[in-house]
């Protein structure tokens, strides 16, 4: 399996200091920053759009994984890798042509990733395994953070692990929904190597009290990977 990697979402962080937050998840010791885009339609919510990402890549050196959680997510794509995204996920419920959507992102020369919701199965990815880089389980019902984690969902990353392994390709399994120090070690031992955090590193906190620091932010970390059994 690959190395483990922790992605903070910045969902979770204080968007009146998001520049800051990126810095200092970078320097507390993330493998990539995760960013979440909702549309309102897809999912109820609404979150950040293309013209954010040039704030956030000026802010790290880490790839930047970008999970569209939109409709027609192929008349959007152009503008995220444009403004820095390095990896591109599309929902597989969003996208009627998939393989050409993939080629898209890879035309843009970026990495492709295919996001498939609680209940999806894994068989709707299977025919296009050999073209992806990334596969996005989601644990939780996509549009808001501090969801508790869907336990049923960990067969499906058996079996998309277990593809994984017999392609022999270097692709990553990436599970993003209620991942704490609880539930990362179950979502590792079901053959994810990649785990998106929100509330897990950037704490809940009320409106206009600061946000934890460089120290709070490593612990965070810390405890993610050891949690995870690495």
């Amino acid at each position: 399996m690959s190395q483990i990697k922790i992605a903070p979402s910045i969902l979770a962080s204080d968007f009146g200091r998001l520049a800051e937050e990126v810095r200092t998840v970078t320097e507390a010791g993330a493998d990539w920053i995760h960013v979440d885009v909702m549309d309102g339609h897809f999912v109820p919510n609404l979150t950040i759009g293309p013209p954010v990402l040039p704030a956030i890549k000026a802010a790290t050196k880490l790839p930047i994984d970008v999970h569209l959680m939109i409709e027609q997510p192929e008349n959007s794509i152009a503008d995220y890798a444009e403004k820095g995204a390095d990896r591109i996920g599309v929902h597989v419920e969003t996208c009627p042509h998939l393989h050409s959507t993939i080629q898209q992102i890879h035309a843009l020369g970026k990495l492709a990733c295919v996001v498939l919701n609680p209940g999806t199965p894994a068989e709707a990815i299977e025919p296009v395994m050999g073209d992806l880089d990334q596969v996005l389980v989601m644990s939780v019902n996509p549009g808001f953070g501090g969801q508790a984690f869907i336990e049923s969902v960990l067969p499906k990353c058996e079996r998309i692990r277990s593809w994984i392994d017999a392609s022999r390709r270097d692709i990553d399994l990436e599970i993003d929904g209620g991942i704490t120090t609880d539930t990362i070690a179950r979502a590792h031992s079901a053959g994810c190597n990649v785990f998106v955090a929100g509330t897990a590193i950037f704490g809940k906190r009320k409106e206009g009290e600061p946000p934890p620091g460089l120290a709070e932010y490593r612990t965070a970390i810390e405890n993610l990977r050891k949690a995870a059994g690495r």
